[in-house]
């Protein structure tokens, strides 16, 4: 990806979103986030900036006002004509988008907010690459718990797994939304877009806070549902960024599901990376 290109960040104040666009903004990129509050994304960023050490590359007020658009709304409240402004010169899509985890947020409206954005977005990036005849980037994030839709990809989960996932799916709106969302991107589009769009889903394991260090990348999970395996944040949206920037990883990942560990937690269960 060219460093002149933009880069849209939906759900860019969640807490994965955000390491997104700080570190894209460490690396000079152009960034577009679609908010609710400005003032929450800048305090945000700067809470980040505040946790690293005087060793670390941190962000500039210049890089913020130069590098950083910011539109206040809500993603789905935006027409088609709106949403296309914000796709028109950006060259891919994170979406980091997710439910909140409170009454509302669990069992509430939107309950197809995951899907229903990758569905407008995906739209979105697809009609404005015919529009200037060059292919768009779509990540989405899911997480180890939504499996491949595709047969066979990975491995069987065990009975007490599948019991589990048939409960959250039918009882936890969220996580059949985030199905949802993996089976539009897997079944509906797959690789028929290629000329005009391509897509991988990053699959992060158990989620915790922590400063960024590096991450491993495999094409299926290497565990169970509940194992103890566990990914920072900071570091999915560090593979996240890397499947943008490198042009390797994105060829080996397109139109995959990769699943993403942190390396301590692989080493620990004695798994050998495919990165």
């Amino acid at each position: 990806m060219p460093s002149s290109s933009s880069v849209l960040v939906v759900g860019a104040t969640g807490a994965t979103g955000r390491h997104v666009v700080h570190q894209l903004l460490q690396q000079g990129r152009p960034v577009k986030v679609i908010v609710r509050s400005e003032e929450r994304m800048m305090s945000l960023l700067q809470e980040i900036d505040e946790s690293y050490d005087d060793s670390t590359k941190k962000v500039s007020e210049k890089d913020y006002q130069t590098l950083l658009t910011v539109k206040e709304a809500s993603l789905l409240d935006l027409t088609e004509q709106e949403l296309s402004e914000q796709v028109q010169d950006s060259m891919a899509v994170v979406q980091c988008l997710g439910h909140t985890m409170n009454f509302q947020g669990l069992f509430g409206h939107p309950r197809r907010l995951v899907t229903d954005a990758a569905i407008h977005l995906t739209k979105a990036l697809m009609a404005a690459s015919l529009a200037d005849n060059e292919p768009k980037k779509f990540i989405l994030m899911g997480s180890d718990g939504v499996s491949n839709p595709i047969p066979g990809k990975d491995n069987d989960r065990s009975l007490s797994e599948r019991i589990v996932l048939f409960l959250l799916r039918y009882l936890l709106p969220p996580h059949a939304d985030n199905e949802g969302a993996a089976s539009y991107l897997v079944e509906e589009l797959g690789d028929t877009t290629a000329q005009q769009l391509e897509w991988t889903i990053i699959r992060p394991t158990n989620l915790i806070n922590g400063p960024v260090t590096d991450y491993q990348l495999f094409d299926k999970p290497t565990g169970g549902l509940f194992g103890d395996s566990v990914v920072r944040r900071s570091n999915v949206a560090k593979a996240m960024v890397d499947m943008l920037v490198k042009d390797d990883l994105w060829a080996k990942y397109r139109f995959e599901l990769p699943v993403v560990y942190d390396p301590e937690e692989v080493a620990e269960s004695g798994k050998e990376s495919e990165l």
